[in-house]
């Protein structure tokens, strides 16, 4: 597997955990994040690592799994 594609299966798998996490606090569940930060870093830095040409593609991914991130905090700021 190249580094690109370990690369966008981490990213799913981040995006799975933000969205899950997003969906157990509008249900009205608490959530550990704990961890969180870490995974996000590593997939930060393996992106950071790759040379431009194979780090490009990866954007649209990074995108998505931002405003995964972002749904979450807005989800977390509305439950207060």
């Amino acid at each position: 597997m190249s580094a690109a594609a370990a690369i966008l299966t981490a990213l799913a798998q981040l995006r799975g955990t933000l969205d899950m996490a997003q969906a157990l606090v509008r249900a009205g569940r608490r959530v550990d994040l704990a961890g969180l930060d870490a995974e996000a870093w590593r997939v930060c830095a393996a992106i950071a690592a790759l040379p431009l040409d194979a780090a490009r593609p990866l954007r649209a991914e990074l995108e998505t799994t931002l405003r995964s991130l972002d749904r979450l905090a807005a989800a977390l700021a509305q439950a207060g």
